[in-house]
C-alpha cells in the first residue's frame, strides 16, 4: 500500500541566520521560523497526517511540534537518522570557505555520486545516505496506506531522497526552502518524488 511522506526542511533557525555550518543540534527557531512553521501547518490541514517525524535537532523538533499542535496534537517522533550532515571539527564555523566546501561536498554526493567526500573530518556521503535512507524506509514500513509529515534538513534530506528517488541534477541548484512541504511516495516497490518545492536557480544546496 502506498505511503505518502510530506517532507520539509525545518523553519528558519538561528544557525541559518548566523551562517553557521554543521548539524548544530541546539540551534533554535527564530521568530520568523515559528511563523513559517505555523504556515506549514496550515498547508498540511486536511492531509490526514497520522504522525509527524523529525530529526532530533532542536530546530526540527520545534518545527514539528508547532505543526503537530496545529493539526490536533498529532504525535511527534524524533529520529537521529534525520539529522543534518556532520562537518566534524568545522562544526559551527561561519567561515564562508567552510560553507563553500559544504556545498562542494553536497554536489559531489548528489550530482556526481562521489560519496567518499566529506567536510574536514565530518561524515562522508556513505554515512549520511545510509542513515537517512534507513530512517525513511522504517517510516514507510510503519505507515502503509497512511500519510505522515517529516521535518529534516536541507543537506541530509536532499542526499537521502536523491539516493532513493534518483533526483541528482534534477534538484541541484534548488535548495529546499524553509518549512515548505512536498510529497514523497513509496508504493511498495519504488520511491518517487513527484515535485520539488524550489525552482532551479543555478546555485547549490545550502545548509
Amino acid at each position: 500500500m502506498k505511503v505518502r511522506l510530506l517532507c520539509m526542511r525545518h523553519a528558519e533557525s538561528e544557525n541559518v541566520v548566523a551562517g553557521a555550518a554543521g548539524a548544530l543540534p541546539l540551534a533554535a527557531l527564530t521568530a520568523t521560523g515559528r511563523a513559517q512553521a505555523a504556515e506549514a501547518a496550515e498547508r498540511l490541514r486536511g492531509e490526514g497526517i497520522s504522525r509527524v517525524y523529525a530529526s532530533t535537532a532542536l530546530r526540527a523538533r520545534q518545527t514539528a511540534e508547532i505543526v503537530a499542535e496545529a493539526l490536533g496534537q498529532v504525535e511527534v517522533v524524533t529520529l537521529p537518522g534525520l539529522v543534518e550532515m556532520g562537518v566534524g571539527e568545522r562544526e559551527g564555523a561561519t567561515d564562508p570557505a567552510v560553507r563553500a566546501r559544504s556545498a562542494e561536498v553536497l554536489r559531489s554526493w548528489i550530482v556526481d555520486g562521489r560519496l567518499d567526500e566529506a567536510v574536514a573530518d565530518g561524515e562522508d556521503g556513505h554515512a549520511v545516505t545510509a542513515r537517512v535512507v534507513a530512517a525513511l524506509t522504517a517510516i514507510a514500513a510503519a505507515h502503509r496506506g497512511e500519510t505522515v509529515a517529516l521535518v529534516g534538513h536541507v543537506g541530509s534530506l536532499t542526499t537521502g531522497l536523491s539516493a532513493l528517488c534518483g533526483l541528482g541534477r534534477r534538484v541541484w541548484g534548488a535548495p529546499l526552502p524553509h518549512a515548505t512541504p512536498f510529497p514523497v511516495e513509496w508504493d511498495g516497490s519504488m520511491w518517487r518524488c513527484p515535485s520539488w518545492p524550489c525552482p532551479v536557480q543555478g546555485r547549490g544546496a545550502r545548509s
